[in-house]
């Protein structure tokens, strides 16, 4: 199987949005303070939702230190601590996932954000059965580093053959405010790109939510087909413990911090009410689960999917 080595350069185009990516599927996830030699690439999970076919594909890992700088903004560190405790988790760490979503619909293959590393995404994808090439849509949920970086290849495209749609008010704030990935990788296809807002239909089955706060156009994306729902989630909560049982606490990531614990808020109450599987960018792999009511007000439960689908 190949390798991958990811460069300094790869990891500064995250955009400050995540540490040094690891593209290894293992389960033990290395930390990443350096660049570092990635392990075997090329993992891919899928599912079926009515008559679409759902493939997450492993786009990398992470290790970072300080997880209550990251998740636990303003909480206190004995609560954070008693909260990893309670949880299996170490409280001076944490890692995650980058999971991209491919949706096979039957007039379609979309893929739902873009990842880092394209020779990563590309080994993912192949164990799927399916090369770039294939690609007819690409939907970005939002516009940080970790989710466009996949788009270029130096100067050249490599979903080629995909028309790329963007949230339009997503759009309109980064052309303003500008950061390094979405100059490089963004910006050149924009002219061509199709612009969507909140409630559109993107494709037959496939709906657009706005759940600003993380940035602010990060959009959601419901899929429904033959009855069966799934919400691709992006970054709407990026923890599954902390921001899932805490969502109130303030994550450094969120441009508007207020904004996103209320997003976050929204979309787990929707998940848990609704009982609808989801897919989170940063969730662990293979990052389908369902959000269940949680002990305390405001609380909910990570419940990662298993055999639900066969």
């Amino acid at each position: 199987m190949s390798k991958t080595e990811i460069s300094r350069r790869d990891a500064i185009l995250i955009g400050g949005s995540l540490p040094v990516l690891l593209a290894l599927p293992s389960v033990a996830l290395a930390q990443a303070a350096e660049p570092q030699k990635a392990g075997p690439v090329g993992q891919a999970h899928t599912i079926k939702l009515g008559s679409f076919e759902v493939t997450t594909l492993l786009g990398g890992a992470s290790m970072r230190e300080n997880p209550i700088e990251t998740f636990g903004i303003g909480a206190e560190p004995a609560e954070f601590a008693t909260l990893s405790e309670a949880n299996f988790i170490p409280a001076d760490r944490s890692g995650q996932s980058f999971t991209l979503t491919l949706v096979k619909t039957p007039d379609a293959l979309v893929l739902f954000d873009t990842g880092m590393v394209p020779d990563t995404n590309a080994a993912a994808m192949a164990a799927a059965g399916y090369a770039p090439g294939d690609v007819t849509h690409v939907v970005l949920t939002h516009m940080h580093g970790d989710h466009v970086s996949g788009l270029m290849q130096g100067e050249t495209p490599v979903f080629a053959n995909a028309k790329l749609i963007v949230p339009k008010d997503e759009n309109d704030y980064w052309a303003a405010n500008p950061s390094e990935a979405y100059t490089t990788h963004v910006a050149p296809l924009i002219g061509a790109a199709t612009q969507i807002g909140d409630g559109d239909e993107v494709l037959p089955g496939i709906t657009a939510g706005a759940a600003y706060g993380h940035t602010p156009g990060h959009t959601t994306y419901l899929l429904e087909s033959d009855g069966q729902k799934l919400l691709i989630t992006g970054d709407s909560f990026n923890h599954y413990v902390y921001s899932v049982q805490r969502p109130d606490w303030h994550v450094s990531f969120d441009i508007d911090k207020e904004k996103g614990a209320e997003t976050r808020k929204a979309v787990l109450a929707r998940l848990a009410e609704e009982r609808i599987p989801f897919i989170g960018y940063h969730m662990p792999f293979p990052a389908i689960a369902f959000i269940a009511p949680g002990e305390g007000e405001g609380s909910f439960r990570y419940v990662p999917a298993t055999y639900q689908f066969g």
